[in-house]
């Protein structure tokens, strides 16, 4: 009888490649060429319904779900930098969609063997989810700068007394590696327990093979609930962090940005004296 404890699994191997000294982790690198083209495409699709009959009021389905997607990081951009900012919602909308399909990929059966997968979730790959975090969090500090101006920016470093100034710059460069390795975990872990799950297909209970059997069911179930729920729950997290890190790079503009266009309709709706 073969038990969970005799299965051997490889994980964080990749395929690679050697060029110019440095090293490709070459499944990552074609999971996210497909994944990116996957995106481009439902962009074009949904804009070529829009075009096919413009005087259909209807929506389709792919229009409800970029209108779903879009709605939502709407609501958060707008709750936490104080309006729509045009470069944050596309930037937010685009990660959103990107991790879930990269996430929702590792659905399709793509195993030709326990050492060959075709298609497997390349934010299991942390050279990915600190690329993706490295934009992010670069955007939000010129984000930061641009709003307020370099001076009012890392002045805010000081604050509340200038002996936090470290302890300030340690998390503003942690953001970035929390960010990342928060995607990479939950992505490896599943990745993990799918690969303990293929190692049950020579389970036997005495003369029966149940391995075959218990594999499939464990795979469905593992994958719906880990890919498919925990994958665009985290997709979200990412997207909804990068949102809020943008809201704290502005906390305070906005509000006064509020504040001078209440003095400003006082001053109009308030008459004036009579000469």
């Amino acid at each position: 009888m073969i038990t969970p404890f005799e299965i051997n699994i490889h994980p964080g191997e990749h395929p690679t490649r050697e060029f110019l000294g440095m090293t490709f982790n070459m499944d990552t690198i074609w999971v996210t060429l497909v994944a990116g083209v996957i995106v481009v495409a439902l962009g074009f699709w949904a804009r070529h319904k829009l075009t096919e009959r413009p005087d259909d009021h209807v929506p389709t389905k792919i229009q409800l779900f970029w209108e779903t997607v879009v709605g939502a990081v709407n609501e958060q951009v707008e709750t936490n930098l104080g309006r729509l900012h045009p470069y944050v919602v596309p930037l937010a909308t685009a990660l959103f969609v990107f991790i879930l399909v990269a996430n929702w990929l590792e659905v399709i059966p793509s195993e030709l063997n326990e050492h060959t997968h075709i298609l497997p979730s390349p934010t299991g790959d942390t050279n990915l989810t600190y690329a993706m975090a490295l934009l992010a969090m670069v955007s939000v500090w010129t984000y930061g700068i641009r709003k307020k101006g370099a001076k009012a920016y890392f002045k805010h470093y000081l604050e509340p007394y200038p002996a936090m100034l470290p302890l300030e710059i340690l998390q503003d460069l942690l953001k970035p590696v929390t960010l990342a390795l928060r995607l990479f975990g939950n992505i490896f872990a599943g990745g993990i327990m799918l690969a303990l799950i293929s190692g049950l297909v020579g389970l036997t209970l005495g003369p029966l093979p149940i391995g075959s059997f218990l594999t499939i069911v464990f795979n469905v179930i593992w994958k719906l609930f880990d890919t498919m729920f925990l994958g665009g729950l985290q997709a979200f997290i990412f997207a909804l962090l990068t949102v809020l890190y943008f809201g704290m790079a502005g906390a305070g503009d906005h509000d006064d940005e509020h504040h001078d266009e209440h003095d400003e309709s006082t001053t109009e709706e308030t008459p004036q004296p009579a000469h």
